[in-house]
């Protein structure tokens, strides 16, 4: 075995290992994360049982043709979401990047030289004297060229022997699994917020009829008023409390519409359209949504495989702990190895005729330079100490966005039942209040109170009914829902 053999071998050998630590997730002990959820999601109806939700498509069991069409497009039109296409185009990129950097880089080059001679000059007299005189000198002269064809190759190699190269393809490879991921995150958040201002849209609608409603009802109380006023049957004070009244609800109306064009212009936004593009389409009044009575929950661990952002914080946990063996090889010997085969011939036929060429091994390494690559070591493992804690971060509160949704729903069921309640008292009442006063049988305050009522009882229901859709959205998105884990799994350990 030759020396540049051995070299070589010796080269490949050492290149099998990889400076720093090997990344293993870590376990659910690690994290805190519970074995159960509570409280339990709402009781389903008797002799049923929930069942798992496609998430994948959560807002279809809202069974909303607007709904889903207005998420459709927007994930495909969203300027958020391009801007996480693009993260992650770039990441793509730097993968490439980090793998080429493991092989040999080979350069070529080829050159044409013309080399031109010119001769020495002599003189020639024709004619004239003896002597030379009078005749004619002529001067004559030759040149003379060659041309010279050159082809070159040269190769380098930045040998891994301690695993810096490979440390860094592993660290670029989490950063792409993490951008995918975080794009995946972009879309379901863009879901959800789609899904939040079309409830806002439709509730601010139902409270604008609500409010429009109670106005005409509120001109026939105001209408009776007078005419028990001119009758001589009550006092003016009837008259102007019905006045008040009326302009308190009538002042309600444009905050109202003020909310709904917000929410629809939001809409608009969120579909990467003009502010005002979706008006004609959500003028037409549509009830709240309503999705599915129960879903199940399922275990925190699915929940944490499902949710994009605790996929991409384990991933970015993976690129930081590869980026400690990045910053350890620094500290080791670092190997290179360059060759060049070169030919040169007069003509294109004769470049084979001799190759010329050289092999060149060296080995660097730092002798000092004031504690740098140890800081940069020291930084890699701090840096890896943060996207821990990032995870851990992430994770709980991921198990606190299920808890919170849950008991945001439970509590939206539970008042609208009350409401309902309370919402058919009212109407009673009220329609007990208005026969009696036409009667003369009770004061007009006692009507005034029963309307006040019956419009706060239904602008609470259709209060609740939106408190619902909305705890069951943030439900969906604290579950993971909007996409397929299992279509973008990384190579690696997951979550």
């Amino acid at each position: 075995m030759n020396k540049r053999t051995g070299i070589l071998a010796i080269a490949l050998l050492l290149a099998g290992c990889a400076a720093g630590p090997d990344y293993h997730a870590p376990a659910p002990a690690a994290l805190n994360v519970p074995t159960g959820f509570a409280p339990p999601i709402t009781a389903p109806p008797a002799n049923t049982v929930p069942v798992q939700a496609d998430l994948s498509a959560w807002w279809r069991q809202f069974d909303d043709v607007l709904l889903t069409d207005l998420i459709a497009r927007a994930t495909a039109g969203n300027l958020q979401i391009a801007q996480s296409v693009a993260r992650l185009a770039q990441a793509r990129e730097s993968l490439v990047q980090a793998r080429g950097d493991l092989l040999p880089s080979l350069t070529g080059s080829a050159g044409a030289t013309r080399n031109f001679t010119h001769g020495g000059s002599s003189s020639i007299i024709v004619g004239g004297g003896s002597d030379g005189s009078g005749g004619t000198v002529i001067t004559t002269g030759g040149s003379s060229g060659s041309t010279q064809l050159s082809l070159g190759l040269d190769a380098s190699w930045q040998v891994d022997i301690f695993g810096g190269l490979t440390r860094a393809m592993q660290a670029a490879r989490a950063d792409e699994a993490a951008a995918r991921f975080d794009l995946e995150g972009v879309r379901t958040s863009v879901a959800g917020e789609v899904a939040t201002n079309y409830i806002d849209a439709r509730l601010a609608q139902a409270r604008l009829e609500i409010a429009r409603s109670t106005l005409k009802t509120q001109d026939d109380n105001l209408e009776i008023a007078g005419w028990r006023v001119q009758a001589g049957l009550a006092s003016s004070l009837d008259g102007e409390q019905a006045r008040a009244q009326r302009a308190q609800t009538a002042s309600t109306i444009p905050a109202l519409e003020t909310s709904y064009l917000q929410a629809v212009n939001r809409l608009g936004i969120l579909t990467g359209q003009a502010p005002g593009a979706l008006r004609t389409e959500m003028e037409t009044t549509q009830p709240i949504p309503r999705g599915p009575d129960a879903i199940a929950v399922g275990i925190p661990a699915n929940t944490l495989r499902r949710r994009p952002d605790v996929r991409s914080a384990e991933r970015q946990l993976a690129a930081a702990t590869a980026r400690i063996g990045v910053a350890k090889a620094a500290l080791f010997p670092a190997l290179s190895i360059s060759g060049n085969i070169n030919t040169d011939a007069a003509s294109i036929g004769k470049l084979g005729d001799l190759l010329t060429g050289g092999l060149f091994a060296g080995i660097t390494q730092t002798i000092f330079d004031a504690g740098r690559r140890n800081s940069q070591v020291r930084s890699a493992r701090a840096g890896t100490d943060l996207a821990f804690a990032n995870y851990r971060q992430t994770v709980l509160s991921g198990l606190e966005d299920v808890e919170n949704a849950i008991q945001s729903l439970e509590a939206a069921k539970a008042r609208q039942a009350q409401l309902a309640v309370a919402l058919d008292a009212s109407n009673n009442a009220a329609i007990y209040a208005r026969s009696q006063y036409r009667s003369g049988l009770i004061d007009f305050l006692t009507v005034l109170q029963s309307e006040q009522s019956l419009l706060s009882a239904r602008d609470q229901l259709a209060s609740a009914r939106a408190d619902e859709a909305l705890a069951l959205v943030q439900l969906y998105l604290a579950l993971g829902g909007g996409w397929q884990p299992d279509a973008t799994i990384p190579t690696g350990n997951p979550a």
